[in-house]
Order: structure tokens, then sequence, then C-alpha cells
């Protein structure tokens, strides 16, 4: 009988161990895989930053260059700023009665 019992304790401390190297190893492939995944992330962050600030700078390019027509041609400026407001007002009006259409349709 101690036979017996000395064999299925070592059968299952064989399979612990072996348990423990599996375990080991998986551990070592999940922390290779979050220090790769770390890497990609900072990567992708540094990429988005970079082109952030460069289409900050465009932006802001952009921007001086219309102040400084609007500047050299107030008056152009004025109409053009007027135009933009009516057809604002115009696409609001239409899209307003648009859904006021709808809404009276859906509650007959």
């Amino acid at each position: 009988m101690a036979n017996i019992t000395d064999d299925v304790r070592a059968d299952l401390e064989r399979q612990i161990s072996s348990l423990k190297r599996e375990v080991g190893r998986l551990s070592k492939s999940l922390a290779s895989q979050a220090s790769d995944t770390m890497e990609d992330a900072e990567f992708t962050y540094d990429e988005m930053r970079k082109r952030a600030g460069d289409v900050a700078r465009h932006v802001r390019h952009q921007a001086h260059e219309v102040t400084e027509a609007a500047r050299e041609h107030p008056g152009t400026a004025a109409t053009v700023s007027a135009s933009i407001g009516l057809l604002a007002f115009a696409a609001g009006v239409v899209v307003g009665s648009m859904l006021s259409t709808n809404a009276r349709s859906r509650h007959r």
C-alpha cells in the first residue's frame, strides 16, 4: 500500500512540477506580449503627437494668412463673412423646416 501511495505522490509531484514550468513559460510569454504592446502604444502616441503638432502649426499658419487677407481687404472680408452668415441662416431655416415637417407627420 505504501508503494502505491509513493507512486501516486511521485506522479502528482511530477505533474505539479510540469504545471509550474508551464505557468512560468506562459508568464514570460505574457510579459513579452505586454512589453511589445507597450512599445507599440508609445510609438503610436509619439507619431500622433508629432502629427498633431504639424496640424496645429498648419492651422496657425492658415489662420494668420486669413487674418492678413482680411486686414488687406476689409470690404471683401466683410462680404464673405456676411455671405457665410446668410448661407448658415438659410441652411438653419431649411433644416428647421424639414424637422418641423417630419415632427408633424409623425404625430398624425
